[in-house]
């Protein structure tokens, strides 16, 4: 009923005392005003304006909008500013949601492009599986979810999670055997897993579980599970106290070293997607699509880093997932 250029007249009205000044005031003309007010008075229903020779004064109900309108239009002045600088890179928040071992190359480089290029912009950074992160994006409560998917096993059902989002393909990490430097085979050069079908396995989070069964199945073997733990830098420090091996993905080689473990490419190859994935709206939110740009550019660097396989430094304290 009452709009932000209604306010806008009546407040100048008030403080300029004339329609003509008023007009002067606001950049339009005198008729202008006055249809404005009529217009104003036919949606309240009441007089706003009383009108003698060529002065004007408020009416009691003109005086309640132009009181009102000092702290309505600042407030819209208010609004105008911040979604300006939201949509100048000026501010703006992200909220990051992705699988724990993308903490330990893929996001720190990210975000660090981001506060690089657009130190204004907030970004917060949770850690969540797949199920979780995508649920949280639906919801409203992250921006953009990074995911995985096992090539070949559950994109199928990812996809399905995916319809009506929109996904950027991040990267294709490769999933290695790593053994234990005094193996056997270590110096095979690429693995199959029917060679290890005997020996006990360390299996990570439960997706990571399952595509190890689900690969030792499609060989001919159930794999003998003798540890469990989500913590990748955990899982290469039980191989390479020989307590076993494990498949782990490129990404985390990259970033946790170890001098007693060799990584085998597997024979045939093994790999994950990895995706961002936001909503329609959300992509074209400036802070956004500009955290979807370094995402992008992080992932170039990690694919590149990450082909650098195991052996030299120490292992940072904590990579999952």
């Amino acid at each position: 009923m009452i709009d932000a250029a209604g306010l806008r007249v009546m407040k100048a009205i008030a403080d300029e005392g004339s329609f003509t000044s008023a007009a002067n005031a606001l950049g339009f003309t005198q008729p202008a005003i006055s249809q404005m007010v009529r217009r104003l008075e036919q949606r309240t229903g009441t007089v706003l304006v009383e009108r003698y020779g060529r002065q004007v004064r408020l009416t009691e109900a003109g005086r309640v909008l132009a009181r009102h309108a000092v702290g309505v239009l600042a407030a819209l002045d208010a609004a105008e500013e911040e979604i300006t600088a939201i949509a100048g890179l000026r501010a703006g928040r992200v909220r990051l949601q992705a699988f724990p071992s993308s903490s330990a190359t893929l996001v720190p480089r990210s975000l660090a492009i981001v506060k690089a290029r657009h130190p204004d912009i907030s970004v917060t950074f949770t850690e969540a599986e797949p199920p979780e992160s995508l649920a949280a994006l639906r919801a409203g409560d992250c921006d953009i979810a990074v995911v995985f998917a096992y090539e070949g096993q559950d994109l199928g059902e990812l996809e399905e999670d995916l319809s009506l989002l929109v996904t950027r393909h991040l990267l294709d990490d490769e999933v290695r055997l790593v053994v234990p430097r005094a193996h056997p085979l270590a110096d095979a050069g690429t693995a199959s897993m029917a060679d290890f079908a005997d020996e006990e396995w360390i299996a990570g989070c439960p997706r990571c579980r399952g595509y190890l069964l689900s690969l030792a199945t499609g060989v001919g073997f159930t794999p003998n599970v003798a540890f469990e733990t989500e913590d990748y830098v955990a899982q290469i420090g039980l191989v390479s106290a020989g307590l076993g091996v494990a498949l782990v993905p490129d990404i985390i080689l990259g970033a946790a070293k170890h001098d007693d473990v060799v990584s085998l490419p597997l024979s045939p190859p093994s790999r994950r997607q990895i995706l961002a994935v936001t909503t329609p709206d959300l992509q074209r939110v400036p802070a956004v699509g500009a955290a979807l740009q370094a995402l992008c550019e992080a992932a170039r660097a990690t694919a590149g880093s990450s082909r650098t396989q195991a052996s030299g430094a120490e292992a940072p304290a904590l990579v999952t997932g």
